[in-house]
């Protein structure tokens, strides 16, 4: 009870018009967290004061944002095993009320939907044509040619809601859909380009441990390691065994908080901007 009386009476300050008394305010009610949220989206709606709501919003945006944060540290420093989590983890940066357990959802329907047609006998490329008629004919999902740097491509509830992204959050829905059904699929880090490879289980010595590699950006096609070579060799770059073989979960969210990053600074959105590369750091920080 004395928290909620204390945090009422801190609301009431918050339209003080000294900047220290605000500071002042504005700090307290950020040790509360979570706690403070819903008594502040109440004091807004019966504000009609735009400073106030400013205020308000501004408290509010770095809760949310500090949850990010903690959440995202948590997540990499317990080893980043669930790449889900970490795509779910920086959408809660833009849409902090969203309700994971819609993608997850929605993400099981797919699953459930190609599950049906997997059978034991199936080739690699059979699973992987029976994974592109469902993922891309079936549900409609394809790459956002015409608005490639739009950020939304990178949010993932934005993706399975309009059906297009990126090649990254493409490769992670697709990723995420063949690892639920034990089909070896995983990122590979490629400059420019986001792919993914499927593993070789049954060959150990093969180069990279990739049998071949596939294009979630356009619609699935498969192709093989001289196909990457070719494009390397367009980009002038020096083949480097990184560009080959699957990443880590952390330097597939790594490149995704990028894209946000070079998407808001087209847009000139310097605040997210700023925001992001914090989470950049968290990913980049020394495990050891």
């Amino acid at each position: 009870m004395e928290n909620i009386e204390e945090i009422n009476a801190l609301v009431k300050l918050l339209d003080d018009p000294d900047q220290e008394i605000y500071q002042h305010v504005q700090d307290r009610l950020l040790t509360y967290g979570n706690e403070v949220i819903s008594h502040l989206e109440s004091a807004w709606e019966q504000s009609l004061d735009s400073i106030l709501q400013e205020r308000i919003e501004n408290i509010v945006h770095t809760i949310q944002f500090n949850n990010v944060k903690e959440d995202l540290n948590l997540w990499y420093q317990s080893g980043a095993f669930d790449l889900l989590q970490g795509a779910i983890i920086v959408n809660r940066y833009q849409y902090p009320d969203l309700d994971e357990q819609i993608i997850i959802n929605q993400i099981e329907e797919i699953k459930r939907e190609i599950w049906l047609g997997l059978q034991y006998e199936m080739s690699s490329i059979e699973k992987i044509k029976l994974m592109n008629y469902v993922f891309y004919q079936t549900f409609g999902f394809s790459g956002n040619t015409k608005n490639h740097h739009d950020p939304q491509n990178s949010y993932l509830s934005q993706v399975l809601e309009s059906k297009k992204g990126n090649q990254i959050s493409l490769a992670i829905i697709y990723a995420t859909l063949a690892q639920k059904l034990d089909i070896p699929v995983y990122g590979v880090n490629l400059p420019q380009h986001f792919i993914l490879g499927y593993l070789d289980e049954s060959d150990q010595e093969k180069e990279y441990g990739v049998l071949f590699y596939i294009n979630a950006f356009n619609k699935g096609a498969i192709f093989g390691k001289h196909d990457v070579d070719q494009f390397l060799r367009q980009l002038n770059l020096e083949p480097q065994p990184g560009f080959y073989s699957p990443c880590s979960n952390a330097e597939i969210i790594r490149r995704v908080i990028r894209n946000l990053i070079s998407a808001y600074e087209k847009l000139g959105t310097s605040e997210k901007v700023a925001e992001l590369k914090q989470l950049q750091e968290i990913l980049t920080d020394d495990l050891s």
